[in-house]
């Protein structure tokens, strides 16, 4: 193919895809997940509560209290997980859904490559702050138009200092976890998952605040629905 003689036009860029469909399913996974969480932190505190009556006097749990404790306790965790992984692929469906239309607004505004925007999040150390750049990068792509100044990344520094710390503690209380070989040890690990699963949780409303900003930033952007003239249906 030949480029266009320099005296023509050249070419408009791709229009904008809605975002607001993945942004509710975005949303509603984390939703979902922190629902799950609450559930799992409540079972966390039950268990641990069994466990601490075995250290106390190991006859005045039954057997087959134990064995239902061992059993909830272990599908509440698979459950997390599951949900945790749906939650991690809607947010990052979204992601590259609002990467996409930020390239459009802004071609030359993105410090990291679209392969980035998964193997970012897993890379050791550089998952300390390629992620945050790329979402503040989107940010500004999404906000900056029309605007003289930057506008406030507040929220977005907030969540991503809150999920960098929630993300260390769930490393660690799955370290104690699986580490635990005494009763006080299993009791003690039990009861920091709550406080992981907390944070987990301030994390994710903090995400989804995020989501619902971008989103609706780039939604200002895409073209209002065309009208129908008076007298036409409207297929």
């Amino acid at each position: 193919m030949y480029p266009p003689p320099s005296g023509y036009p050249a070419p408009p860029p791709p229009p904008l895809q809605p975002v607001r469909g993945v942004a509710l399913f975005a949303v509603a996974a984390l939703i979902c997940d922190s629902a799950v969480g609450v559930v799992a932190a409540v079972i966390d505190l039950w268990y641990a509560g069994m466990v601490d009556r075995m250290i106390v006097d190991p006859y005045s749990v039954p057997d087959s209290e134990i064995t239902t404790g061992d059993l909830v306790y272990g599908l509440s965790g698979i459950v997390e997980t599951v949900v945790y992984v749906v939650a991690v692929v809607a947010f990052l469906v979204w992601l590259y859904r609002v990467r996409a239309n930020a390239e459009i607004l802004s071609p030359g505004g993105h410090r990291r490559g679209r392969p980035w925007l998964i193997i970012g999040w897993v890379v050791p150390i550089i998952n300390f702050w390629f992620p945050k750049q790329i979402v503040d990068d989107i940010w500004y792509a999404s906000t900056r138009a029309g605007q003289e100044s930057a506008p406030s990344r507040g929220l977005i520094n907030v969540w991503w200092a809150a999920w960098l710390i929630a993300s260390l503690v769930s490393n660690l209380a799955g370290r104690l976890l699986f580490g635990a070989e005494e009763l006080d040890s299993l009791a003690a690990a039990a009861r920091f998952d709550v406080v992981s699963i907390t944070l987990m949780l301030v994390a994710a409303l903090l995400a989804i605040g995020v989501i619902r900003k971008i989103s609706d930033a780039q939604e200002q952007h895409l073209p209002a629905p065309a009208a129908f003239a008076p007298g036409y249906p409207a297929y």
